[in-house]
C-alpha cells in the first residue's frame, strides 16, 4: 500500500495519467543567437554557405536545407510509427500521383500533437526571424506517401497567402537511384521553368523550405524503386499576399484550312467501311448522342503498317516541348518521312474535312450533309458518302466557300516515352474553345493502361473523368470538346520499360478541328 502511494507521488504533475509529455525540440544550431544572426543576414544578402546545421542557397530561388532538424531521434521513431497508421488516400491527376493523409492540424496523437506546436510555434517564429516575413498562426500540414512511379510534376505552388513550402523528411537511407528527388527549376525571361538547377535528395530528419514565389517551380521526381517508400511531412506558412506578374501565355498553336485533295486520297488510306454512306450515317447518330468515338482499324492495314515501320526505323527530328508546368513530350518537326507526311497530309485534306463533318455531324467542310451554309445541288441534299464521286465538286468548293468562317486544323506528330506528360493550365490558349480532337495512335502493341500515356477529359473545376483515351493501334479517337472541357495526357512511368526498355514509346497523331 505504502510502496504504490510512494510511486504515485514519483508522477509528473504537468502529465496525464502518469504518461510522459512528448516533445518535439529543435536542434540546437536553431536556437543558437549567434547562428541564427549569421543566418538571417546570408539570407537578407541571398549568400549561399553552410552554417552549422543550416544549408542556405539562393539558385535558382531562395531555399534552406536543415539537417539535423528535430533533436530526438527517438521522437521521430514515434512520429514515424503514428504517421503510417494514419489513413491515406489516393491522389492521382494531371499533376500528381501519391498517396495523402488527411489535415494534420487537428490530430490528437502525441508525436504529431508535437511536431505540429513545434513547426508552427518555435519553427515559425524562427523563420519569421531569418527571412524578415510576418508569417500568420496559420496550419497547413498533411503526410505523404510516395511509393514507387509515385511523382509530383512541376508547379510553383502559388496560392494566395502562401509566403514558404516546407518539406519535413522521415525516410530510409535514400539513395540518388531510387528516385523521389525535390528538384528545382531555373526559369527564362518569360518566369516559365527549364531545365533541372538543382536536385535535393531526401535524407531523414532534415527539412527543406523555399520561398514561394513566380519562379519557385519544382517538383519531386518519380520514384523508381520498388520497397522504397518516400515518407515526409509537408505544408506552407502563410503570410502577407505577393502581387503577382502577369501569366505568361502560350501561343496559338498555328491553324490552317484544308488542303486540296479529292476524295481519292481516302481510297488510298482509309478502311473502305468508313467510306459507305451506311456507316458514316450509323457513326454520326452515335456521336451526336455520346460526343465521342473510336474508330478501329481506321486506316488501311499496308498503310497503318508503313507508317509504323518508318517510326520504327527512320530517322525523324523531334524537338522537347514545354514548358515543364504544362508539358513534356516530343513533337517531330523539319521535313518528314514521306510515309509520315503523306499521313500528315491525309489528316489535313479537303476529303478529310468532309469525311469527318459526315462522321461527326460537325461542320467542318460546306459540302457536307450536315452544313447550315449548303445550299442548292451538292451532297448535302442527295446525302451524298465522301466515297462518292462527285466531278465538279473542286469547282463548287472553289465557288461557294465562304471566307467569314473557314473550318480550320492544327495539329502534329508526338513522340510518347517515359517520362512525358501534359498538364491542364489556366493559360491555356485552346481551353475555353469549341474543337474536335482526333488521335490516331501508332506503335502501342501492348500498352497497358498502369503505364500512363492515357488521354484524359475532364469537366472543369472537377476532378472526375468524362472520358479516357486509351492508346490502341490504328485506332482514330474523336472527341468533341466544350468550352468547359479540360484534357491532360497522363505521366508515363517506370513501369512502361517492362514493355520496351529502348524507350520508343509510341506515337500519335494529335488534331483539333475548328468548325
Amino acid at each position: 500500500m505504502s510502496s504504490k502511494r510512494r510511486q504515485g507521488d514519483r508522477r509528473d504533475p504537468k502529465t496525464k495519467k502518469g504518461k510522459r509529455e512528448i516533445k518535439a525540440g529543435l536542434t540546437e544550431s536553431l536556437l543558437n543567437q549567434a547562428g541564427r544572426d549569421t543566418a538571417r543576414q546570408a539570407w537578407e544578402r541571398r549568400e549561399a554557405g553552410n552554417y552549422g546545421s543550416i544549408t542556405l542557397s539562393s539558385a535558382p530561388f531562395p531555399h534552406c536545407v536543415i539537417h539535423p532538424v528535430i533533436q530526438s531521434l527517438e521522437f521521430l521513431d514515434g512520429l514515424k510509427e503514428e504517421l503510417l497508421g494514419l489513413n491515406f488516400n489516393e491522389k492521382s491527376n494531371d499533376l500528381y500521383k501519391f498517396k495523402q493523409s488527411d489535415d494534420l492540424k487537428r490530430r490528437k496523437e502525441p508525436h504529431i500533437s508535437a511536431l505540429r506546436q513545434v513547426l508552427f510555434e518555435d519553427f515559425r517564429e524562427w523563420l519569421s526571424d531569418i527571412t524578415g516575413v510576418k508569417l500568420e498562426k496559420t496550419v497547413d500540414m498533411s503526410c505523404a506517401q510516395y511509393d514507387y512511379t509515385d511523382t509530383l510534376l512541376c508547379h510553383d505552388d502559388e496560392l494566395e497567402g502562401r509566403r514558404f513550402a516546407f518539406i519535413l523528411y522521415l525516410v530510409p537511407e535514400w539513395l540518388e537511384a531510387y528516385g523521389g528527388s525535390l528538384d528545382l527549376y531555373n526559369t527564362d525571361e518569360n518566369a516559365q521553368p527549364g531545365s533541372i538547377a538543382k536536385s535535393l535528395i531526401p535524407k531523414w530528419n532534415s527539412l527543406v523550405f523555399f520561398e514561394v514565389s513566380p519562379i519557385s517551380f519544382h517538383q519531386v521526381s518519380e520514384v523508381l524503386c520498388e520497397g522504397k517508400c518516400r515518407l515526409s511531412v509537408s505544408g506552407w506558412f502563410y503570410g502577407p499576399y505577393l502581387e503577382r506578374p502577369q501569366p505568361f501565355l502560350d501561343p496559338l498553336p498555328l491553324r490552317s484550312p484544308h488542303i486540296p485533295h479529292d476524295h481519292e486520297i481516302l481510297y488510298e488510306w482509309v478502311n473502305p467501311v468508313y467510306l459507305s454512306v451506311d456507316a458514316q450515317s450509323q457513326i454520326q447518330e452515335e456521336f451526336e448522342e455520346r460526343s465521342e468515338m473510336l474508330l478501329k482499324n481506321f486506316l488501311q492495314e499496308e498503310k497503318f503498317n508503313e507508317v509504323c515501320v518508318v517510326l520504327a526505323t527512320q530517322s525523324v527530328e523531334w524537338e522537347q516541348c514545354g514548358p515543364p508546368n504544362r508539358r513534356c513530350y516530343q513533337r517531330a518537326r523539319g521535313d518528314l518521312p514521306n510515309a509520315i507526311s503523306s499521313c500528315m497530309e491525309l489528316l489535313k485534306s479537303e476529303a478529310f474535312f468532309l469525311l469527318l463533318s459526315n462522321l461527326t455531324g460537325l461542320s467542318l467542310h460546306f459540302l457536307s450533309t450536315n452544313s447550315d451554309d449548303s445550299e442548292g445541288e451538292g451532297p448535302s441534299q442527295n446525302n451524298q458518302s465522301v466515297s462518292e464521286d462527285d466531278s465538279g465538286a473542286e469547282q463548287s468548293r472553289t465557288e461557294q466557300r465562304q471566307s467569314e468562317k473557314v473550318p480550320l486544323c492544327s495539329g502534329e506528330l508526338r513522340h510518347w516515352t517515359h517520362g512525358h506528360y501534359t498538364l491542364i493550365h489556366d493559360h491555356d490558349p485552346e481551353r475555353h474553345e469549341f474543337a474536335l480532337d482526333l488521335l490516331l495512335f501508332c506503335g502501342c502493341k501492348d500498352w497497358k493502361e498502369e503505364y500512363g500515356g492515357f488521354t484524359s477529359y475532364i469537366a472543369k473545376e472537377e476532378d472526375e473523368e468524362l472520358l479516357t483515351v486509351y492508346p490502341e493501334n490504328n485506332c482514330l479517337a474523336l472527341v468533341y470538346r466544350d468550352k468547359e472541357t479540360m484534357k491532360f495526357v497522363k505521366h508515363i512511368n517506370h513501369k512502361s520499360l517492362e514493355r520496351d526498355a529502348s524507350h520508343k514509346g509510341f506515337w500519335d497523331f494529335a488534331f483539333a478541328y475548328h468548325e
